[in-house]
Order: structure tokens, then sequence, then C-alpha cells
């Protein structure tokens, strides 16, 4: 996508340096801040400090991360180090495990002086597979917002609602659950998307500073107002996104998700999740049970980060002091509240003879 008018995806690879570049999403919506990350330890500090965030962005990340180990020492032991590091970073996004299982297993055929530039190879093509994955969701969530716009007044914007940020930047690009909304207002249907701002972090700034930079209409809203706006008829569509989907479909999302699902459901809005395949996890079926939910630093909760009247930018405390703050980063959103699943084979139920259908090859190898 573009900033400024000129075209970036969340990572690239600097050949020249032999280092990749990230944007440092930390000081977004803010400061565009491009930091290069150098060694294995810089990888797993961007990942667990959330300078790239997002599950299929953290997993890119991961695969150049063993990429950058390899290039340093291609043994078994540093692959297992690397893997074994790198996994710890984030709990919860699936994608995560799945980069690194995928350059485990493709290295582990690879002879060690060959490994570096096999390791490079790969992490290329898991990112340039997810741009294709997110174009695809957004084709095929295109449909869904035709049929929605066909119903309405000519020139009534579709409204829609999505929560925390699955845009571009938490994706290589393109994004998840706004790939649909990009097609769509390039397609030239008329939009206009609130935006859950979505405590803690206010991820929803950064999916501000997205569709702002693209010129797509949008509205900025606490996270409580999304009810309401359902209860007055100003929602026609909620598309998320997912950072871990069982095989039987329930998903895992950023904290507030299931609020947002469940408001939907009492207000007959159709709630639809984007979803890439390699966020599915086949080896979990009941994702309240078995989905480890990742709790973060409290300061997350009790400080907030902004700029003030001059425009510099800062953080404050919003909680009395020794006040005790908890802070579950996700939640889990039962099939039964979820209309379909986006993926980049089509739209389906949120079920597991749904997702086998579509994926049978990846169903199959998970049995």
């Amino acid at each position: 996508m573009k900033v400024d008018g000129k075209h970036y995806r969340s990572l690239w690879w600097n050949a020249e340096a032999q280092v990749l570049e990230i944007i440092d999403q930390r000081s977004l919506p803010y400061e565009f801040v491009v930091e290069q990350v150098r060694t294995r330890d810089d990888f797993a500090n961007a990942i667990r400090e959330m300078r790239v965030r997002g599950a299929p962005l953290i997993g890119a990340t991961a695969a150049y991360g063993v990429a950058r180990a390899m290039a340093d020492d291609p043994s078994d032991e540093s692959l297992g180090a690397a893997w074994r590091l790198l996994n710890a970073t984030r709990p919860t996004a699936v994608n995560l495990r799945w980069a690194l299982d995928r350059a485990r297993e493709t290295l582990r055929l690879v002879a060690a002086r060959d490994r570096a530039t096999a390791a490079l190879s790969l992490a290329h093509e898991i990112a340039d597979e997810d741009v294709e994955i997110n174009r695809r969701i957004g084709v095929h969530g295109l449909d869904l917002i035709k049929n929605i716009a066909s119903q309405k007044p000519a020139g009534e914007p579709v409204r829609l609602l999505t929560h925390c940020n699955a845009g571009w930047i938490a994706t290589v690009d393109w994004g998840t659950a706004t790939s649909p909304i990009y097609h769509a207002h390039d397609a030239g249907i008329p939009l206009h998307v609130w935006v859950d701002e979505t405590r803690p972090r206010n991820q929803g700034a950064l999916t501000a500073w997205e569709l702002g930079s693209h010129g797509v209409s949008h509205e900025y809203i606490t996270d409580n107002a999304g009810g309401h706006l359902m209860q007055h008829g100003l929602v026609d569509l909620v598309i998320t996104g997912t950072d871990r989907t069982t095989r039987s479909g329930d998903v895992c999302n950023k904290i507030g998700t299931y609020l947002k699902a469940l408001a939907a459901r009492d207000n007959n809005i159709p709630f639809y999740v984007a979803l890439p395949s390699p966020t599915i996890d086949w080896t979990v079926t009941d994702g309240v049970a078995e989905i480890p939910i990742e709790n973060r630093d409290p300061r997350e909760v009790t400080h907030v980060q902004g700029v003030d009247t001059n425009d510099a930018l800062g953080v404050v405390q919003v909680t009395p002091s020794g006040t005790p703050a908890g802070n579950p980063a996700f939640d889990v959103t039962p099939s039964r509240l979820i209309t379909g699943l986006i993926t980049e084979r089509g739209v389906c139920d949120a079920s597991e003879a749904a997702l086998a259908s579509l994926f049978p090859e990846l169903a199959v190898a998970a049995e």
C-alpha cells in the first residue's frame, strides 16, 4: 500500500546491507520510522516488543530471523536455538510457529553450506505468499461488499465496522480485514468504516492512519460505541482479522472481538473474519479451552501514547498510581457467532467441514 504516494510493504530485504528493514509500528500513527533488524536477538526483540505485529507479519519476520541465524551459523544447533528463541516471543499467533516449523523442516534437508541461501529464499517466498493470500482474500471479500451495496440506495455507502488493526502493516501487504475494503474502495463502491480504537494499544489508530492514507472514508470510535451503532442500523457488515483459528472455526483475535460478535448477532448483522490459511491451527478444536491467551504488560492498560498540543510524542498514565491492571491480549469468538470466513480460496462457513473442503490437503496433513 502507499504512504505519501510511495508504495511500501511492511518489511523488505535490503540486499546491499544484507539486513531486514521494517516499519517500527510503535511510532505509528504519529511518526513513520524505518529501522534495520540485524541480529537474531534483534528479530526476537522486534516481535516481542511489537515493533512488528499482526499474525502474518510476525510469521514473515520470524522466517527472516531464521535466515539471519543461518547466515551467522548454519548448524543444526543454531537452527534449533533460533526456533526456540523466536517461538517464545508471542504465544498466541499461530503464524509464528507455522513459519518457524516450515523453515526448520525445509532447512533440515539442506546441507549446512547451503542453508543461509536457502533460508533467505524461503523467507522471501513466505513474504510473497502472504501478499498474494491477502490480495485474494480481498477479491473474495469484495463480492460480499458488492452484494450489500447492490441492496442500498444509489450513493449510500456500505458501512463496515472493524476491530484492532488487520491492515497492511499487520501483514506484508494488503491486510486481511482491510483487503476487501481496499478492493471495494478501488472499485468505486462508496464506503464508510467505523474504526474501533481497540484499547489497549489503540491499534485502531493504525487502521485509521492506513485508511486515511488510502483515501477511504472512516471514523474513529470508542470500543464501546459499536453496539450502539449496530442498534441504530448504522453498521451493514463487521469484518475482523484473526491471530489463530481452530479447525472447528473458533476465532482468536484481539481482545474485544467476542463482544463485537455478540452485538452483531443480537442485531442480525453479518460478522465475517478474514482468514489466511496459515492462521488455521489444525491441532486445536476448542478455541476457548485450548488456545493460550497472552497476558501482556499491564502498562499497556495503565498508560497511553499520544501527542500533546505541541505535537510532542509522549506517554501519559491514565490510572491512579498503585492500581493493578490486567491485560489479556486476545479473546476467542466461538464459531456459532461467525457468519463466515473469508479465505484466499473463497468464503465458507465457520466449521470444520467447510474449512476442510477448502483446504483438504492441510486438514489431511494434520490428522
